[in-house]
């Protein structure tokens, strides 16, 4: 499975926040599907995206809450 996270550039985000991002939903992600093995990328783009590339409808909607649930508790994982 292969996942890719695109922030708006206009996104003031502080320094290391991408990578931490990434390294956090990678986290939680293979907590949620230890069977699958995973890829992410964040990175800045022209728009927010979300991309999940080979895994079912469900597994999706999943992963999208994952995203929405990690972007909202960042205070509590993201340190700088």
């Amino acid at each position: 499975m292969r996942i890719e996270v695109t922030i708006a550039k206009t996104t003031q985000l502080p320094n290391g926040a991408i990578d931490a991002l990434r390294e956090e939903l990678l986290r939680r992600i293979e907590s949620a599907f230890p069977d699958i093995p995973g890829e992410v990328q964040v990175r800045y783009a022209t728009g927010n995206n979300l991309s999940v590339m080979g895994a079912s409808k469900e597994d999706k909607a999943r992963i999208s809450e994952i995203l929405q649930e990690t972007w909202e508790s960042a205070d509590d994982w993201f340190y700088h």
